[in-house]
């Protein structure tokens, strides 16, 4: 399929597992990428393949004057820009581990988290809208989570700031959506991506019991759903968080545990 053609995106944590697949479907389906991260040498990376569909850009989500200067720096090479896929997020895993409760957590922890995974957000569609209104419209996705939807045992910083995505997403879709603009939230589960594997070791075997799927998302599963809501197919979406979590939101919290105990009783 070729449902982005002449259509220019940016991806930003686009050097990481989710972002990359999320910038090569940009690419398979005829559209051009800026793919931005914090670690311009990840970026540089994942824009090779991609040869001249692709530009490596080095960005801070936390600074202002970084985030406007990327969507500059896309508009000047590619001439346009109808997609942004907010996805950058801390995920430095020595911050993360002091991501708790709201007793033990860092005041610093919890304003970097919300800085960098909600603010940057905020900029990021703050300079992109002006370019998409002139433009005749465009797609915004903003990376949620599970988490923002369900309190947890640790990850307060995360999870609050993963809440505060979708109701920015519902706002950028309200405020815009006369304009031709529209905006998605993505909420992933569980992804099996090298970042997961470093930061939580074991939550993958963990989690395995609560999803309905035989298998765990990949990255290639996120930018499936990507790819739709930054098509023209998704035209009558907007304002919507979608869940891909293999169904771990879908069913009573105890299912794990009643599956093992009736399978115990036919045993």
């Amino acid at each position: 399929m070729r449902r982005l053609e002449g259509k220019v995106a940016i991806v930003t944590g686009g050097g990481g597992g989710i972002g990359s697949a999320v910038a090569r479907r940009i690419v398979a389906e005829g559209g051009r990428v800026a793919i931005a991260d914090l670690f311009e040498d990840s970026a540089k990376r994942a824009a090779e393949p991609l040869g001249e569909d692709a530009m490596a850009i080095g960005f801070d989500a936390a600074d202002a004057a970084s985030v406007a200067a990327m969507v500059e720096a896309t508009v000047k090479r590619f001439g346009r820009l109808d997609i942004l896929h907010n996805n950058a997020a801390l995920t430095d895993p020595e911050r993360q581990q002091q991501d708790t409760t709201a007793i033990d957590i860092p005041l610093e922890i919890w304003n970097a988290t919300m800085t960098i995974n909600v603010t940057g957000y905020l900029l990021g569609c703050k300079y992109a809208l002006p370019h998409m209104i002139a433009g005749g419209g465009g797609s915004i996705i903003n990376t949620a989570s599970g988490s923002g939807m369900a309190g947890d045992l640790a990850r307060v910083a995360y999870g609050s700031s993963k809440g505060a995505i979708i109701a920015l997403t519902r706002y950028i879709a309200t405020q815009h959506g006369k304009q031709g603009v529209r905006c998605n939230a993505i909420a992933p589960g569980v992804v099996l991506t090298e970042a997961l594997s470093r930061t939580v070791p074991g939550l993958a075997d963990i989690i395995k019991r609560h999803i309905l799927t035989p298998r765990f998302g990949t990255p290639e599963d996120i930018a499936a759903l990507a790819a739709f809501l930054a098509s023209d197919e998704s035209a009558y979406i907007t304002g919507q968080t979608i869940s891909i979590d293999g169904g771990s939101m879908a069913h009573q919290p105890h299912y794990a545990d009643l599956a093992d105990f009736m399978a115990g009783m036919q045993a």
